[in-house]
């Protein structure tokens, strides 16, 4: 079963049965494995949510109504939300761009946001947030109210933010098809919308943006391999730039894992014949241990058969996740076509 072919669905099926998707990661190849030797791979990707409003306008010539359209899903809980995404630099005093997804990699709206510096925000219908950054430079903190952790962000003057023009000088070589990416620069839209990203020339979706950087999702049907990035905003456009886009598959034996029992997880990669790293984060440490420690890494073999294999140990009887990532080092465009 060809995991391109879904947005969020089950990637790959082994030859036991079709089993139903239950349990999910952000961003995340994730391999579910019970101790009764089930296995199910699935990809989730972020949903733009619609705002929920009242009917209150008749429905346009030759559109269904919602009583006649399909069911639409209800917007996540802001009590389920769980990642915040915030731009890694920010120029004072202008307009930024945040998200916050929820255990499902949905974009979730109605979620309190508090910043470091004392200033508070909601996310709008789209689970998304614009906001003016503060005018003092320095290192800031958000968090989603009610939650442990919190991310940082750069607070630049705009001495120090070159944005006259519009440039890309830091992306990623290689990235997943499913995961987000981050792009740093210079003369981006703090509007995340108002960003126009495309690749292979398919419009991708930005979750957060500033002046400075931008975080980017691929388009929901992108195939693996090389490809061109196209990014503007506004009337200013940046050099096109190259990516390879791969997708990883996750492969195991199906049969019951016993208890103390050494089971090989390989990890297929779709896309680059390069030698690539990849990071496997145990998310169930109760149930298997992961060899190696947790998280553990592992270079692919490269080549046409380019894979990396992984190993977990059965501790008791139970599910288990285990989130396979890309981790990729990061080049300036304009400098490597010089």
């Amino acid at each position: 079963m060809s995991p391109k072919r879904f947005r969020e669905a089950v990637l790959g099926v082994f030859p036991s049965a079709a089993l139903p998707v239950s349990s999910t990661i952000l961003f995340m190849t994730v391999l579910r494995l019970s101790m009764l030797g089930l296995i199910v791979c699935t990809l989730f990707r972020p949903i733009p949510i619609l705002a929920q409003t009242p009917n209150t306008t008749p429905p346009r010539p030759g559109v269904a109504s919602p009583s006649q359209a399909a069911v639409v899903p209800a917007a996540p809980a802001p009590s389920g939300a769980r990642i915040l995404l915030l731009p890694r630099q920010l120029v004072a005093g202008e307009r930024a761009t945040l998200a916050v997804l929820d255990v499902n990699g949905r974009l979730t709206p109605g979620v309190a946001v508090v910043f470091s510096n004392g200033d508070r925000l909601k996310t709008d219908a789209t689970g998304r947030a614009l906001f003016v950054a503060p005018l003092t430079a320095g290192i800031i903190f958000a968090s989603i109210e009610g939650r442990a952790g919190r991310v940082s962000s750069t607070v630049l003057t705009a001495a120090q933010a070159d944005a006259t023009t519009l440039e890309v000088t830091s992306v990623p070589r290689v990235a997943s098809i499913a995961d987000r990416f981050d792009v740093a620069g210079h003369g981006f839209c703090g509007d995340a919308d108002a960003n126009q990203v495309t690749i292979r020339g398919q419009q991708a979706l930005v979750l957060a943006s500033s002046a400075m950087a931008l975080v980017v999702l691929p388009p929901s049907d992108s195939d693996p391999g090389p490809a061109t990035v196209a990014i503007s905003c506004a009337k200013h456009s940046a050099a096109p730039f190259a990516m390879t886009f791969v997708e990883l598959a996750l492969e195991a034996n199906a049969s019951p894992l016993a208890h103390g029992e050494h089971r090989p997880l390989r990890v297929a990669v779709k896309g680059s014949t390069a030698k690539l790293l990849l990071e496997a984060r145990n998310l169930a440490p109760e149930i298997a241990d992961l060899v190696g420690g947790n998280p553990a890494k592992q270079l692919t073999s490269g080549g046409e058969g380019n894979a990396a294999k992984f190993e977990v140990v059965g501790k008791r009887k139970g599910s288990f996740l285990i989130s396979i990532r890309l981790l990729a080092s990061n080049y300036h465009p304009a400098t490597s076509a010089q």
